[in-house]
């Protein structure tokens, strides 16, 4: 027996204002019904001996210390912008004075 009718995708279908076919009601109910058994399967293997996953292997972290060095000065930084102004970036506004 089929896990959902037709009846029940064209009520989807509707509920989510998903235009469908007639062809398309028999093809989304077969491919919905063998998604709720394989789901179904998966939920017989689990068991609670085996503990939750995100990963199929163990991760480890790959980066590197941090450790200071040193940076561009202020000069530097700012000698590449298109325009400065007091020492800092000069941006268009893209905000107005009214919040």
């Amino acid at each position: 027996m089929a896990a959902i009718s037709r009846e029940e995708v064209a009520h989807l279908a509707r509920l989510a204002r998903l235009a469908v076919t007639e062809d398309e009601l028999d093809t989304f109910a077969g491919q919905l019904d063998q998604i709720l058994h394989s789901v179904a399967r998966v939920g017989e293997v689990a068991a609670d001996d085996i503990p939750p996953t995100s990963h199929a292997v163990p991760l480890t972290n790959v980066m590197r210390p941090d450790e200071p060095r040193p940076g561009l000065s202020r000069e530097a930084a700012l000698a590449g912008a298109p325009a400065a102004e007091d020492h800092r970036f000069r941006v268009p506004r893209i905000l107005s004075e009214e919040g």
